[in-house]
This record gives structure tokens, C-alpha cells and sequence, in this order.
């Protein structure tokens, strides 16, 4: 984005692979910054961030509807294209599919900051549901806006500012200043975006090292005592991303392919507790929700029995994740519904449904976006994916098996349950 915007701005300039790459450790070195030099103003940052993205939608959409030709409705809602080649429309509208899907993915961030959340069980789900709510309203806006300022498909499609949404703007208002403000705000949503799975790819990779499934985890698993952040997770979660960016210099449709496994490495990982759910749903392995589920201890009972008081319910100070003596297995614990969950046969439905709609979703992410298909049009994600996927299970049973036993309670928690319920 940081090269259309160079590239509207100034027309003699021609973008660079290199350029494209040292751009992106720019984004890297932003987000390391944010989230291990100053941690503390993340909660105001991302409430910033919320504001200027409710404002930068109706500035956005506003001057759309003022400035640019509309559409008319029949185009908009009855137009079809194929500019994949497909020798069908069905096939088209398939591959064409992960548009929508990749703008769904990342819904379960919260998910991963979960031990820094107060209230978790309650506060996680408000977080989701909002987030896909308010969201799916603004995305449904803002697709019918753009398709109805579209204009000349082949001139978007065909744009050298790399983004067919800068185009939009630039034929919108006709104004280099003005185009370059308004893509400026989706930039800086985007760079935003970027710091936020910073710090949830790094909380998740800390957590998988704490209860020992991953490798190197005696050094992934340690967080700095000053800061309370996983410095080394974080570290590692951005060194990867910035090495994969180093394909682009190469080529970038490779580099496209092993981005797109975003979609795979996101819906195969819903779609496993998805099934299992719908499982356990099935056989009635649930207990109903405030069953105090039977435990191996009488501390992991006592713990998961116990109301939250009236000090935790209040606070919004979250626990600080330290280095953790791991202490309690609770992999073995019986499932008890939470207080949010879709009972009964509506929840089976809801189930059913997402385990099917993931297995559209991954078995099309794999395709490649056009065809003919050669060796530089062709989609590796299903490489790389299967690549992951291979060096899992042997790592697993390698090495995985003897250290992981599934997630563990640490010694904070139990410091906990201590104070809560004393020593016996």
C-alpha cells in the first residue's frame, strides 16, 4: 500500500520487490517497538485505533457517495465476472469465494490474550460477537460503496497502484491529495492490524511454549520480568514473518501463494475444536453450564467450582504472565458449558454448519486464482500447508509427545486458588 500511495504521488516512480520487502521490516520494526518497548499504551492505542476506524468509514464512505458516478443496481447485484478463465461461473464464484472469506479471519484474537483478560469467559465472547457485528455492517457498507463507485472494471482491475481501492478513490474525487488522505486511513488500519496479531501471535506462541509444545520451549516460554511481555515470542513470531517477506524479492506470486495459507492455517485451525464440539454435542459429553466438573485435584476442583469474587469481577487489571512452574494438567477435565453458548439443537445446527462451510472454504483455498496454470501461476500454499503439517507430526512424535500433555494451570493460578481457598 506504501508503494501505490509513492506511486499515485509521484507517476515516474517504478516499484521494486526490494523496496516492497524493506517496506515490510519497516511494519515489523513499528509493531516490535509497540508491543515490547511500550506495552503499557497497547489498551489506549487500540481504543484510538477503534475511534479512527468508525470515523475514517463514514469520511470514506461519505465522500464516495458525493464525489463519485454510481452504478447502477442491476450491475451491482446481478453482474457477474470470470476473469479467472473458469469454464464455469459455478467455478468462478468458488475460487473468487476467498475474497470474502480472508476478510473473516483473525475473529478469534481475543482468544489468544485470554490470561490477560479480566473476566475472560464473558468479556472473550462480548469481544468476538461485537467485533464481527460492528464490522460486518461496516464491510457490507463499504462493499456495496465500492461497487457502486467502481467505474470502469478494466481500468480498476488493471491499476498501477497495485490496489484496485486506491484507484476507486483516485477516480472518486479526482484529487491526488484527496486519494492519498483516504488510502492513508486504510494504510494505517491495516499497519494497525499488523501490530494487533503481533501481540496475539506472540501471546499464542508463548502459551503453546509454556505447556511445552513447541520446539525450543524452555526459551520461547520466558517473559520479561520488567515488562511482563514475552520478548522472545514476540521476537520469534516477527523474525519468521520477516523472513517470508524476503520471497517477495524473488517473486511475488510465490510470496502471494505462502501468504494465502492465511486462510488455510486459520479455518483448519477452527475447524478442529469445531468438530470436536459438535462431537461432544452430539454424545452429550457436556455437563450443564455451572456443573462444577469433577477434577484429579482437589485444588483444580476448588478453583473451577469457585465463583469469581466480587474483587475480580470488578478489577480490569489483567494477571501478569510470567515464567510459569507448571503445576496443574487440566487437559483431562470434563467439558462444562461456559456462561455464553447456543444450547440444544440450535447449537448442534450452528456447529454442523460452520464444520461444513470450513471445508468449503479450505478445500477452495488451495486452487489457483487463474488458469491456464503454469509454474508461476500455480497456488504452493497447499505445499506449504502440507509442509506444516509434516513436520508437526514429526515433531510430535519426536519430541512433542514426551513434554506436552495438554494445556496446563500455571503457578500464578495456583497462587490463586491458594490465597482463595488455602493450602489444604
Amino acid at each position: 500500500m506504501i508503494q501505490g500511495l509513492i506511486t499515485l504521488d509521484n507517476s515516474d516512480y517504478e516499484p521494486k520487490n526490494w523496496q516492497g520487502t524493506l517496506l515490510a521490516w519497516l511494519v515489523i520494526v513499528v509493531a516490535i517497538f509497540i508491543n515490547i518497548v511500550v506495552p503499557g499504551l497497547l489498551p489506549k492505542f487500540e481504543i484510538f485505533i477503534l475511534v479512527f476506524h468508525v470515523a475514517g468509514f463514514i469520511t470514506i464512505v461519505s465522500l464516495l457517495w458525493v464525489y463519485s458516478p454510481h452504478g447502477t443496481p442491476a450491475f451491482v447485484f446481478t453482474t457477474s465476472l470470470n476473469e479467472g478463465g473458469w469454464s464455469t461461473q459455478g467455478l468462478s464464484y468458488c475460487v473468487g469465494f476467498l475474497g470474502n472469506v480472508a476478510t473473516f479471519v483473525g475473529a478469534d484474537a481475543s482468544v489468544h490474550m485470554a490470561e490477560e483478560i479480566s473476566n475472560a469467559a464473558l468479556n472473550i465472547p462480548r469481544a468476538i460477537c461485537g467485533s464481527m457485528i460492528m464490522n460486518g455492517l461496516v464491510g457490507f457498507v463499504m462493499m456495496l460503496t465500492m461497487l457502486f463507485c467502481l467505474g470502469d472494471v478494466d481500468t480498476v482491475l488493471g491499476t498501477k497502484f497495485s490496489f484496485p481501492f486506491i484507484q476507486i478513490f483516485f477516480d472518486s474525487v479526482q484529487s491526488v491529495a484527496g486519494a492519498t488522505a483516504m488510502a492513508a486511513v486504510v494504510l494505517t488500519l491495516t499497519w494497525a492490524c499488523a501490530i494487533g496479531i503481533t501481540t496475539t501471535a506472540s501471546r499464542m506462541t508463548w502459551s503453546f511454549a509454556r505447556d511445552k509444545g513447541t520446539p525450543f520451549s524452555s526459551i520461547l516460554s520466558k517473559v520479561d520480568p520488567r515488562t511482563q511481555v514475552p520478548i522472545i515470542a514476540v521476537c520469534a513470531v516477527t523474525l519468521f514473518a520477516a523472513l517470508l517477506t524476503l520471497i517477495y524479492v524473488g517473486s511475488d506470486t510465490a510470496f502471494n501463494d505462502v501468504i494465502s495459507l492465511t486462510v488455510t492455517g486459520f479455518y483448519g485451525s477452527y475447524f478442529l475444536p469445531a468438530a470436536f464440539l459438535l462431537y461432544h454435542r452430539i454424545k452429550g459429553n457436556v455437563l450443564p453450564a455451572g456443573t462444577p466438573p469433577a477434577s484429579s485435584s482437589p485444588i483444580e476442583q476448588s478453583f473451577l467450582s469457585r465463583p469469581a469474587s466480587d474483587d475480580e469481577k470488578k478489577t480490569s487489571t489483567p494477571i501478569p504472565v510470567s515464567t510459569p512452574e507448571i503445576d496443574i494438567n487440566i487437559a483431562s477435565t470434563p467439558l462444562a458449558w461456559g456462561p455464553w453458548h447456543i444450547p440444544g439443537i440450535l447449537g448442534i445446527i450452528n456447529n454442523a454448519y460452520a464444520c461444513l462451510y470450513m471445508i468449503f472454504v479450505i478445500f477452495w483455498s488451495v486452487w489457483p486464482p487463474a488458469t491456464p496454470v503454469d509454474a508461476t501461476t500455480m497456488n504452493y500454499s497447499v505445499l506449504v500447508t502440507g509442509g506444516v503439517i509434516i513436520f508437526s507430526v514429526i515433531w510430535y512424535w519426536v519430541r512433542g509427545r514426551r513434554g506436552y500433555q495438554g494445556p496446563l494451570i500455571d503457578d500464578e493460578v495456583k497462587a490463586v486458588v491458594l490465597r482463595v481457598n488455602g493450602p489444604e
